[in-house]
């Protein structure tokens, strides 16, 4: 059975928790998040730390702490470092350019691809072939990556697509004679 809840989130300097009934807001230096604690369990603010139990001994209660903790240690890392993915175009003409809130990929297409980025998502091009999605959110960067990667997932032929970096795509051999 996991431990999880049973540590305390540590707050860092500059970092705030306010707590609401069920309602807890975290704001720090990158920004700020809200999210409603499940019914089954209690927050409880002391001097620097963030306590997480649940009501009940019930498994789903606890299980329930173990996930809640996580995402509010989540929250409280997000708003004091943030959080960022990279993602590698793969192909022969695969690039990708960032300009403001939208990202322009060519993906061997015969159009350009656009995605629009949602609030509070940045996505900056080092290189071509590079993509840096930073935000606060985990979630919500890993679903923005998730979904620029459908648009040509890694084949297992050539390895053509949009990849996590250091992604492994397991390479098939071609079809013999």
């Amino acid at each position: 059975m996991s431990r999880v809840a049973n540590s305390p989130v540590n707050l860092p300097s500059g970092v705030e928790v306010k707590l609401n009934g069920q309602e807890v807001s975290v704001k720090g230096a990158k920004g700020q998040m809200a999210f409603a604690i499940h019914d089954s369990v209690t927050l409880v603010q002391e001097e620097g730390v963030l306590k997480v139990s649940a009501k009940d001994e019930d498994r789903g209660a606890t299980a329930m702490a173990g996930t809640m903790r996580a995402i509010v240690q989540n929250m409280v890392t997000g708003v004091s470092e943030g959080f960022e993915k990279k993602l590698e175009l793969q192909g022969v003409g695969y690039r990708a350019q960032a300009q403001g809130k939208k990202l322009t990929m060519q993906l061997g297409f015969s159009h350009p691809v656009e995605y629009e980025l949602p609030e509070g998502i940045s996505a900056e091009t080092p290189t071509q072939t590079e993509i840096v999605i930073a935000g606060v959110d985990k979630q919500r960067v890993g679903q923005v990556c998730a979904e620029i990667r459908s648009f040509r997932p890694p084949e297992p032929y050539k390895g053509k697509g949009v990849r996590y970096a250091g992604e492994y795509v397991r390479r098939k051999e071609a079809k013999k004679k």
